[in-house]
This record gives C-alpha cells, sequence and structure tokens, in this order.
C-alpha cells in the first residue's frame, strides 16, 4: 500500500476503515488548526459580524461549511498531496504574516493570511484537483472575511453621491420640497445624511452571497451564468437602495425624522433587501434562454 504523503499518491480507497490510532498524528494539526482559527474568528464576530456591513457573515460562514462538507466526497477522490514546496512556502508565508497582523491588531490582514494558510494547508493534503472539484466552496468563503475600511469608503462614496442626487431629482421633479448638499438631503425642516447602509454595499455583498449560492446550487455551477447573475445581482442591490432612500425622505416628509429614524427605517431596509431578492429570482426565473445558452456554448 502507498503511504498517504508519497508524492503523486492518491488517498488509499480503505483510508475511511484505518483504526483511530493511526489518525492520531493529526491531533497536532487540529490544534493548531483551532488556534488559528477561533481567535481570528472571534475577532471577526466581534469587529465585523456586530455591524450592518458584516451581519451575514454567520449565514455565509454556515453555508460555506455546508457547501465543503458536500464537496468533500468529490474532493477526496480526486485528492492528491500537493507540491511540498510550493504550499509549505505559501503556508509559512501566510503564517508570518497572520503573526505580524495579529501584533499590530489588524483583522482585515489577520483574517485574509487565515484564509491563505488554510487554503495552503488544504493544498499539501489534497491537491489541485481536489480543491478544483470544490473552487466555489473555497471562494465562497471569502464572503466572510471583512472588508478592507478605505475600500468600503471607497466603493461607497460614489454610490452614495449618485443614489442621493437621483433620489432628489426625481422627488423635485414631483412636486417636493428636497435639496442636496453632498450626502446630505434637505427635505422641509430636517436633514438626512445618506450613509454607508444606503450607499448599497453592504445589500451587495449579502445579496451576491445569497445569489451566488442560489445559482450554484440550482444551476450545476454554470460559471457564465453566475458571474452574470453576479452583476445582475449588483445591479438589483443599487436599484433597491435607491428606492430605500425615496421611501425614508417620504417617510421624512410625511411621518416625521422620529418615524424615518426609528422602525421604518429598519424595516425599509428589510423591504428593499427582499424585493432586490425577489428581483434577483424573477430575473432568474425569466432568464431560462439566457441560461441554456450559455450552458450549450460550454457544452460546445
Amino acid at each position: 500500500m502507498r503511504s498517504l504523503a508519497s508524492p503523486g499518491s492518491r488517498l488509499p480507497a480503505g483510508w475511511r476503515d484505518r483504526p483511530w490510532q493511526s489518525y492520531l498524528w493529526l491531533l497536532p494539526l487540529l490544534i493548531g488548526f483551532f488556534a488559528l482559527v477561533v481567535p481570528t474568528m472571534m475577532g471577526i464576530a466581534e469587529v465585523s459580524w456586530s455591524t450592518d456591513q458584516g451581519a451575514h457573515g454567520p449565514i455565509v460562514l454556515a453555508i460555506g461549511v455546508w457547501l465543503v462538507a458536500r464537496a468533500w466526497p468529490g474532493m477526496t477522490a480526486q485528492a492528491v498531496p500537493g507540491n511540498a514546496w510550493v504550499g509549505g512556502l505559501l503556508l509559512a508565508a501566510a503564517l508570518v504574516a497572520y503573526l505580524a497582523a495579529r501584533v499590530i491588531g489588524s483583522i482585515v490582514i489577520e483574517s485574509a493570511m487565515m484564509y491563505v494558510a488554510l487554503v495552503a494547508a488544504l493544498y499539501l493534503f489534497v491537491g489541485f484537483a481536489a480543491m478544483r472539484e470544490a473552487w466555489f466552496p473555497i471562494a465562497y468563503l471569502l464572503f466572510v472575511l471583512p472588508p478592507p475600511g478605505s475600500w468600503v469608503a471607497a466603493a461607497t462614496q460614489p454610490l452614495r453621491l449618485e443614489i442621493s442626487q437621483r433620489a432628489v431629482d426625481v422627488l423635485a421633479a414631483l412636486g417636493y420640497a428636497v435639496a442636496r448638499s453632498g450626502l446630505l438631503i434637505y427635505v422641509d425642516q430636517y436633514v438626512l445624511e445618506v450613509k454607508a447602509a444606503c450607499g448599497g454595499l453592504n445589500s451587495m455583498i449579502s445579496l451576491t452571497a445569497i445569489g451566488l449560492f442560489y445559482a450554484y446550487i440550482l444551476h450545476n455551477a454554470n460559471v457564465r451564468y453566475t458571474v452574470l447573475l453576479f452583476f445582475v445581482t449588483i445591479a438589483m442591490a443599487i436599484a433597491a437602495n435607491f428606492v430605500r432612500v425615496l421611501a425614508l425622505v417620504l417617510i421624512t416628509h410625511y411621518l416625521g425624522d422620529r418615524a424615518a429614524q426609528g422602525f421604518l427605517h429598519e424595516f425599509a431596509g428589510l423591504t428593499m433587501f427582499t424585493v432586490a431578492m425577489g428581483g434577483v429570482l424573477l430575473f432568474d426565473k425569466a432568464a431560462g434562454p439566457i441560461r441554456r445558452a450559455l450552458s450549450s456554448e460550454r457544452q460546445a
């Protein structure tokens, strides 16, 4: 019987039936895994998951773990240990950067290096062919990581400015007394600020994660159609947040600032998320011919 770690060897067919004593060598790896993952995930939960921007994290993590478990039989069937030099150097570099991020207290870099280290370790055990079998679950777990704050600011600022301007243009055309200065919208005696939550980024991340999962499960990971659905999801998120800003300005006009900033503000966000997701589902239902054309091109 060939050794599990021998170069180019596949996992033995009866590896699942080995006595538990033969797996004791995995114990140090499991300890290292939990020592790496647990503190970082606790940091992500504290910094990101407790905010609107990262509230989707726990759901995405649960879905990602389920997808990996679902793909695991196919991965083991294709498993060949990866190149030790490539995987080892990548793992070592990721761990060094991880420790540096822990020292300076950057959860963004720390979580990214944790992800790279786990991918490198997975490559060492199962190789590239097996990872390609599970490319979507591996990539999907990127949604768990918190994005850099500078990227968030750069991404939301133009969207918020554009959304607020278009909302003011529409309401002014309908005869409402509204005006805009930067990210501030003036309606009657009230001043509303178009914050990051109204820029569409939060909805884009959560909707994209859900939309890609939907496309992967229902359409057998059609890559071309998944990319198309990705852009449709972004458009739906932007449109939904535009309508949300309109709704909040109208609520402020008719019911006052307290109503707009209280329960109705959260309700508007939930409603717009539902509407955007519904738009994605309706597009998917109507896009049957496009999906079939993309599938036939891939098969050809």
